[in-house]
């Protein structure tokens, strides 16, 4: 027996069923619930006789089942807020150069104007349905936010949440490591960094003391130190609640933090699918086409293999470049010790307020060849097309490639 997942919502289902006049336990739908009624979102307002009225479209209905409501029925206090935040919104936009001016006592809305709260509705419900998504799938416990209030984009169609790289086929990620160290007091002993010929890449408050260029080497599951050992940070995942956003000036999505974030400090992994250089190449000429792309070159050692987060990324697909950036690439090693297969980690150059956007330059050693959804950067010597930077650093080389 196989099956595959469905990919509409409950809500969705629940309406189709409705709408056909069906019956389905599983998902809700019984004799009993079909007289149940809860408002999912508010759609137009008029005023009749004196009396208010709102246009209501009920959760688990089709929109032919829309009712006009008093509001004095209504209670839905937090729906009716967005109603009346997404109607001046739209009200207060400029056009023509002059704002338009919402009119008191208005008895019903213009077309537009319920059209655009209807958009805004089901722009706020499918992000609300992403973000439950986005925490369902990873594996750390800092929180993931949506937020977009600048425009009615929705989440991207064709972008898959992961935790770890994902291999194409015939590449292996895992090169069959079987020893750990035997360390009891990981910093003071001989541990894996040493074993490699290097130092360890933090102190003893977690933070990273290595120079950019120089690999991390982090305790592997086979090691005896336990969950607590201080050289376990990038493989622990992101310890930071971040949001997802729409910038405001044609970057398309991109990262803030939540929370203050001290200098040299692990935020996130950069992951997505492992290809080989050829077929990243020709990856490219595709997304060169498209105006953006995702291509990450692992090249510490050689120039193998690279990394394309286009369609299976995690939090970093939306990080955005920047020619001042707060974030650094890092080389890590932990259960896979194939120098062509590197783990790539990003910290903190600097303290990172809370709300602050994160940036890391896509030109730096490491990081070549990567951009945003919104074409802001095509780095690299594989791009044609020379692209215009609009990260507004002061040093802002002008271009990214």
């Amino acid at each position: 027996a196989w099956y595959v997942p469905c990919l509409a919502s409950l809500e969705t289902l629940q309406e189709l069923c409705r709408k056909e006049n069906l019956r389905c336990k599983s998902i809700g739908i019984t004799n009993r619930s079909l007289k149940r009624y809860e408002v999912e979102y508010l759609c137009d307002y008029k005023v009749e006789e004196g009396t208010e009225y709102y246009l209501v479209k009920w959760k688990g209905w089709p929109e032919s089942s829309n009712t006009w409501e008093p509001q004095k029925n209504l209670k839905c206090p937090l729906l009716l807020q967005n109603f009346l935040r997404d109607k001046n919104d739209y009200l207060s936009r400029v056009r023509e150069g002059k704002p338009l001016k919402a009119r008191n006592h208005i008895k019903a809305l213009q077309p537009a104007v319920a059209d655009y709260i209807v958009k805004k509705a089901k722009q706020r419900i499918a992000l609300q349905r992403w973000k439950e998504e986005l925490n369902r799938k990873k594996n750390h416990k800092a929180m993931i936010l949506v937020e977009n209030t600048v425009d009615l984009e929705g989440p991207p169609l064709d972008f898959y949440y992961i935790n770890e790289y994902k291999p194409a086929p015939g590449i292996s990620v895992i090169n069959g490591i079987t020893t750990g160290c035997e360390c009891t007091d990981c910093p003071a002993e001989k541990c894996c960094p040493k074993e490699a010929g290097f130092i360890l890449a933090y102190n003893k408050r977690k933070k990273l003391k290595i120079q950019p260029g120089l690999p991390i080497y982090e305790c592997n599951s086979f090691c005896r130190c336990g969950p607590d050992c201080p050289n376990r940070i990038v493989q622990k995942g992101t310890p930071y609640s971040l949001c997802i956003f729409r910038t405001n000036n044609g970057r398309g999505w991109g990262v803030k933090t939540l929370q203050e974030i001290k200098t040299n400090s692990f935020v996130m992994e950069y992951v997505g699918e492992v290809i080989t250089s050829e077929e990243a190449e020709r990856r490219g000429q595709l997304y060169d086409n498209q105006g953006n792309t995702y291509l990450f070159d692992l090249d510490y050692d050689s120039d193998e293999f690279t990394v394309d987060a286009a369609r299976y990324g995690n939090v970093s697909h939306f990080v955005n470049h920047s020619c001042d950036p707060n974030l650094q690439v890092f080389n890590v090693f932990i259960d896979n010790l194939d120098l062509r297969l590197p783990r790539i980690a990003l910290f903190s150059t600097r303290t990172i307020k809370a709300g602050e956007e994160l940036t890391f330059d896509y030109q730096m050693k490491g990081s070549i060849d990567l951009t945003s959804d919104s074409a802001d950067g095509l780095s690299p010597s594989k791009k044609r097309i020379r692209t215009v930077c609009k990260c507004g650093a002061l040093c802002c080389r002008g271009y990214l490639n």
